[in-house]
């Protein structure tokens, strides 16, 4: 009996089409929903529009909403497999958040595109293409939300955007791909070690923010942050996790102020780690009582801290990091 397949499209490139002006801009039709009989699928699919938004204006809310739509497929409606079309500048925070907040071990493949649908070697169809063939595996469950592009598959928990335009866009710093998508084979080489996921009934927007740190950077930010009582703070550090000592006067106004700081490196390869013994120095940072991450992005650390703020914890915050 054939499976079940639900395609979530949520606007994005891969939604859109290219202006005689060469600007590329949303449209009412998605031009996927008419191109979907050109694939090779052995599966029943059903397709909604369920947004229409480009991936700079996806939100808390909207990540709601297609929590819910997935999580609603899968336990009333039996859908074996859920497939996601979404822009790419904000695809990988997305995926991580499904990952982390989703109820279900269906598989759950989120795709885009670089270039749009009448664009010059457009990849967006092959992309669904693949995306498909990946919910549809037996070997895709239990493992997550999977992001599929340029026949590649990676977990959402390490996969980043790293070029603005080039197709092969989404890489996996230090462990790469998890996997490979043939003309109609699925084939995966490693796993994650631990899938994470937390209840959520509904996301509470909190005042979580990202700051990258710098040369001789000083308080000013945080500062202004520990004063408005923000609820929490992610900081891209130097190197291992080191910060100039310029602005640690601001880090620890933040601590006074009970307002959890989580450490991520700014480098694009490595995790933190409390190594160095000097003003600054994660050695020092850690003891003060700053979080440290292994190997999450600042975007990523930053949903991950909105999803335990989210949470009642059994053990304390830094312990799920």
């Amino acid at each position: 009996m054939a499976k079940k397949l639900l395609i979530l499209h949520t606007g994005g490139t891969i939604s859109m089409s290219e202006g005689e002006d060469g600007k590329v801009s949303p449209s009412d039709k998605n031009p996927l929903v008419a191109a979907l009989d050109k694939l090779n699928h052995p599966a029943k699919l059903y397709q909604e529009s369920l947004l229409n938004v480009p991936s700079p204006h996806i939100t808390l809310d909207h990540w709601q909403i297609l929590k819910e739509r997935i999580e609603h497929a899968v336990q009333a409606e039996q859908f074996d497999g859920i497939v996601i079309t979404h822009g790419t500048d904000t695809l990988e925070e997305t995926a991580y958040f499904l990952d982390l907040a989703l109820n279900t071990k269906v598989p759950v493949a989120i795709t885009g595109a670089m270039r749009s649908s009448n664009e010059l070697g457009a990849d967006g169809l092959i992309n669904l293409q693949s995306a498909i063939l990946v919910a549809l595996s037996d070997e895709s469950q239990n493992k997550g939300v999977l992001v599929v592009m340029n026949d590649e598959i990676h977990h959402a928990k390490f996969v980043t955007k790293t070029h603005t335009t080039n197709v092969a866009t989404f890489q996996t710093p230090t462990f790469g791909p998890c996997g490979l998508v043939t003309k109609n084979q699925v084939i995966y080489f490693q796993h994650l070690s631990q899938y994470e996921h937390f209840p959520i009934e509904r996301l509470t927007k909190r005042n979580v923010q990202l700051v990258k740190a710098y040369v001789e950077m000083d308080s000013f930010l945080l500062e202004q942050l520990a004063q408005h009582q923000c609820d929490g703070v992610v900081i891209e550090a130097l190197g291992a996790g080191n910060l100039p000592p310029s602005c640690l006067s601001g880090v620890q106004k933040l601590l006074d102020a009970k307002i959890p700081v989580v450490l991520v490196s700014r480098a694009f390869n490595g995790i933190t780690q409390d190594v160095y013994d000097y003003l600054g120095g994660g050695k020092q940072l850690k003891q003060q009582g700053i979080i440290f991450t292994k190997g999450l992005s600042g975007q990523k650390a930053r949903i991950k801290l909105l999803v335990l703020l989210n949470q009642s914890l059994a053990q304390p915050l830094a312990n799920y990091f």
